[in-house]
């Protein structure tokens, strides 16, 4: 939510160039969206069942995916960034990033040809397929007042992929817990001890 202000003002920058921002929330809160959205204009969809995420094999957050006008995904899985709040964290920064968003949108150029994005990034593993599952039943779970059926869910979520932030980060604040707090550090080192393991393409 806080990169949407960075995508408006690359929205906006490439309005005459056909390009268009599209961005998927995988999270239920609609109302803290609503409010982060003050000012958008690009479409802002909800993913509370987390299909896209599973559809894309998104497993971290954010992830930009950059589709042509023929529905070919030209730039797959990528942890791109619209404004640098955690490239202190991240090391990443946002504008090599938007440029090569703007590259695409001006001149057709890609960061990688065609037929490398096939195939580029892989398919959800049977555990991490289960865990979205368990995510959802935890979530149903929680929506029906039986917490402490939910926290099981969770739980069996969280254990079949603990690096799948769209489970284990998207799981917090429904747990109650601090998205940007102690949890989240501790995900974020664990995450990078194992590799910064995700289903899409690494490089700047």
């Amino acid at each position: 939510l806080l990169d949407l202000p960075g995508w408006q003002a690359l929205q906006e920058e490439l309005a005459d160039h056909n390009f268009q921002v599209i961005a998927v929330a995988v999270d239920e809160d609609v109302e803290t969206i609503r409010d982060a959205a003050h000012g958008i204009t690009y479409p802002i969809l909800i993913d509370a069942d987390h299909v896209v995420a599973e559809l894309y094999a998104i497993s971290n957050v954010p992830t930009v995916l950059m589709i042509d006008e023929d529905d070919n995904i030209v730039q797959p899985n990528w942890s791109a960034y619209a404004s640098d709040t955690f490239r202190e964290l991240t090391g990443i920064d946002s504008e090599i990033q938007k440029d090569h968003i703007r590259a695409w949108a001006k001149d057709g150029t890609l960061r990688m040809s065609p037929e490398d994005a096939k195939g580029a990034v892989s398919d959800l593993s049977p555990e991490e397929e289960q865990a979205r599952l368990f995510f959802r039943i935890a979530t149903r779970l929680r929506n029906d007042g039986d917490a402490d059926g939910a926290e099981r869910n969770f739980v069996t979520a969280i254990d079949l992929a603990p690096h799948d932030w769209t489970v284990q980060r998207a799981a917090q604040p429904l747990r109650g817990i601090n998205p940007f707090g102690e949890a989240f550090m501790e995900l974020y080192t664990a995450f990078n001890e194992a590799g910064r393991p995700f289903h899409g393409v690494t490089g700047h």
